[in-house]
C-alpha cells in the first residue's frame, strides 16, 4: 500500500504498487480496512518479519487519521542475541521457556570477562558464583515477571559488565534444574521444537548448555487512533490488530496480540462496519476514476521517482556499501535501539532527535537505489518505507519526550524509584496522546483522551 484515496472526508480506497512489475493499482470501495501490523520495523532488527513496516498506517496518519501512544514499544526479553552486522531480524524464542528456564549471569565480573573471551564457558561457573537476579529481585514472581521488567534487568546486568557471550550483549536461560527435577523427556515435550530451533540457528544443544538470550524489539502497542467500532478519525477508516492502538496501555502482556488479532478480525469489525456502511446503502459503486485517486497516484509516481532521482552525492561510489538503503536503515535503527529504546531520558532524546535529523538529511542527498520504478526493484521499495520510518521516528521521540514518567516499556532513566522500577505520574499523564499530521518538519498537535476506569483500581505494579 503507498497512499490513501479520502474523497469528500471519507476514505474511498487505496493506491497499491504491484511488487513485481512495479505497476501503481487502484482500489476503491465504501470503506478501508487495515490490518498491517506494527512499526517495529523501525528498529531495523526486531522479531518482526522485514516485510512487516509501519508504512500504510503512517500514509493513513499524513493523510489525517490520528496516530496514539507512539512511544509505547515493547521489548522481548527472550530473543536470540545479535550475533553480527549481517543480520536482517531477531529470533524470538517463546515467552514459555520461562516457565521453566532459569535466568542468569557470573556474580564476578572476572568469569563473565573470561566467558566473552571464550576462556571458560557456562558450565565452567560453580552453583554459588551464578546470580540468579530476576530471582533475587522480585522473588514472589522471579523468572515470570512482565516482559518489560525482565527486559530491563537483562539490560541493567549487561551494562553493569555481567554480560555473557562474545558482545557482552546476552544473559543464560537454563534448564539444567528443570531437567534435573523432570526429566529430560519431559523437558523435550514440552520445549522440544524450541530447543531443536535454537540448537540450529546457534549450533549450541540447550539440553546440555544454557541458551543465551537477550531482550529485542517485539511488539508496538502505539498505532492508528479508533474509537470502539475500530473507526480511525478519518471516516470509512478501519484499524484492526496491531495497526491500532487499542487494547493496550504501555505495556502488553503474552498473547494478547492473538487476543487482539481474533477480537478485531472476527468479532468487532464484521460487526461495528455495518453501522459504519448503513448510511451508505444508496452510495452506489465507489470508482477509481476520480480526481482524488488521480492525486493520489501522481503523488506516489512523484516521490518514487524523487527517490530514484537522488543517486547519490558521490559520483565514484567507491564504498557503495554507505549508500545503500539498509546502511541508513541499519543506522536509523541503532540511533533508536541506543537512545529510544529500554531506558530513555531527556538527553539521550535531545540526542536522538538531532542525530535522527542529520542522517534523515543525509538519506535524501546520498541514498542510491539502483533500477527503475517501472520494474521489480526491492531497494526503492525500501527506501519508500525508510523515508516514512524518519517521519514516525521523530513522533516517537516527540512523545517519549513529552511524557515525563515510566510506564510499562516507556521507561525514563529520571522517573524511577530507589530500587529501580517504574514510576508513573498518573496525576498529569493519565491519558492517551493522540498525535495529528501537521506536515513535515511542522511539530504535530496532540489531543489528550482521558482515562477513566470505572471497574478496577489503579495501582503501582510491585513484583517484590
Amino acid at each position: 500500500m503507498m497512499e490513501l484515496v479520502v474523497v469528500d472526508g471519507r476514505a474511498r480506497g487505496i493506491i497499491a504498487r504491484n511488487l513485481v512489475t512495479g505497476d501503481l493499482e487502484r482500489y476503491a470501495a465504501h470503506a478501508v480496512v487495515l490490518a498491517t501490523g506494527g512499526y517495529g520495523n523501525i528498529y531495523y532488527l526486531s522479531t518482526n518479519a522485514m516485510n512487516s513496516n509501519g508504512s500504510a498506517a503512517w500514509v493513513c496518519h499524513k493523510k489525517g487519521a490520528a496516530f496514539a501512544n507512539p512511544c509505547y514499544v515493547q521489548i522481548h526479553p527472550t530473543c536470540i542475541p545479535v550475533h553480527g552486522d549481517y543480520q536482517s531480524k531477531l529470533t524470538l524464542m517463546s515467552e514459555s521457556l520461562r516457565n521453566d528456564g532459569r535466568i542468569w549471569v557470573p556474580k564476578k565480573k572476572e568469569d563473565a570477562e573470561a566467558i566473552r573471551r571464550g576462556e571458560k564457558g557456562p558450565n565452567d561457573i560453580p552453583e554459588e558464583d551464578r546470580d540468579y537476579y530476576l530471582e533475587r529481585r522480585y522473588p514472589a514472581f522471579g523468572n515470570l515477571v512482565p516482559r518489560d521488567v525482565a527486559s530491563r534487568a537483562a539490560k541493567e546486568r549487561c551494562d553493569a559488565g555481567y554480560g555473557v557471550g562474545s558482545t557482552g550483549l546476552a544473559v543464560y536461560l537454563d534448564f539444567a534444574d528443570a531437567i534435573q527435577r523432570l526429566g529430560r523427556d519431559v523437558v523435550e515435550q514440552k520445549y522440544g521444537n524450541l530447543f531443536q530451533m535454537y540448537q540450529k540457528i546457534v549450533d549450541v544443544d540447550p539440553y546440555e548448555n544454557p541458551m543465551m538470550i537477550y531482550p529485542a524489539i517485539h511488539y508496538t502497542m502505539g498505532g492508528l487512533w479508533v474509537d470502539y467500532e475500530l473507526q480511525t478519525t478519518i471516516p470509512g477508516l478501519f484499524a484492526a490488530g496491531e495497526a491500532n492502538f487499542s487494547d493496550h496501555g504501555a505495556n502488553r502482556l503474552g498473547a494478547s496480540a492473538l487476543m487482539q488479532g481474533l477480537a478485531d478480525g472476527y468479532f468487532v469489525l464484521p460487526y461495528t462496519m455495518q453501522n459504519y456502511l448503513a448510511d451508505q446503502i444508496y452510495v452506489g459503486k465507489i470508482s477509481a476514476d476520480t480526481p482524488e485517486f488521480d492525486q493520489a497516484e501522481q503523488d506516489v509516481r512523484n516521490r518514487l521517482q524523487t527517490l530514484l532521482n537522488i543517486k547519490g552525492d558521490t559520483a565514484a561510489h567507491a564504498d557503495p556499501s554507505t549508500h545503500t538503503v539498509d546502511h541508513f536503515h541499519k543506522a536509523l535503527g541503532k540511533i533508536m535501539w541506543e537512545y529510544v529504546g529500554m531506558a530513555r531520558n531527556t538527553e539521550s532524546l535531545t540526542t536522538a532527535q538531532k542525530l535522527v535529523a542529520d542522517l534523515e538529511g543525509q538519506f535524501w542527498k546520498e541514498v542510491f537505489i539502483p533500477g527503475t520504478a517501472d520494474e521489480f526493484n526491492p531497494e526503492l521499495e525500501k527506501a519508500y518505507r525508510l523515508a516514512d520510518y524518519f517521519e514516525l521516528a521523530r513522533l516517537i521521540i516527540t512523545d517519549a519526550m513529552h511524557r515525563e514518567e515510566s510506564c510499562g516499556g516507556h521507561f525514563r532513566t529520571e522517573h524511577q524509584t530507589e530500587d529501580g522500577e517504574t514510576q508513573r505520574d498518573d496525576e498529569n499523564f493519565m491519558y492517551v496522546a493522540a498525535w495529528e499530521y501537521q506536515g513535515h518538519d511542522v511539530t504535530e498537535t496532540m489531543t489528550k483522551e482521558p482515562l477513566n476506569y470505572e471497574h478496577i483500581k489503579i495501582a503501582k505494579r510491585n513484583y517484590k
